[in-house]
């Protein structure tokens, strides 16, 4: 039913469950997983800083995938999160989508909540809120 779940991460406490939830999916499925991880495109760190943190989230999320045997892609773009979600999906060929409902706060980092909410939206698969 579902071959291919994409999961957007940024690491947070919302994210990391929204990442275990389509592991266990794409595990039942016998599916793959993306995981995804957006540095935004406004945010004004240095690059190197955000692509960094980006990868390292990525990184976290294969492991934890391929050591429950799920293949895991990884995908590291820079984009607008609340906004590029369907292209995304579109281009990955994700048939569904694991969202936490809310990601990291504060002056650097985007609200995810906001990016969930436009994914149900926009994005034409299925799509998992995960609290």
């Amino acid at each position: 039913m579902f071959k291919t779940i994409m999961v957007p991460s940024d690491g947070s406490q919302f994210a990391l469950k929204a990442e275990d939830v389509a592991i266990s999916i794409a595990l039942k499925f016998q599916g793959k997983l993306v995981v995804v991880h957006i540095i935004d495109e406004k945010l004004i760190q240095p690059f190197e800083v955000l692509e960094e943190e980006g990868k390292y989230i990525l990184e976290k999320a294969a492991l934890k995938g391929e050591q429950q045997g799920v293949e895991v892609d990884q995908v590291l773009i820079v984009g607008n999160p609340a906004h590029d979600m369907s292209k995304i999906v579109e281009k990955t060929g994700a048939d569904l989508v694991v969202i936490g409902t809310h990601g990291k706060t504060g002056l650097r980092k985007i609200l995810m909540g906001s990016v969930a909410e436009n994914t149900i939206k926009t994005v034409k698969v299925p799509v998992l809120l995960v609290k």
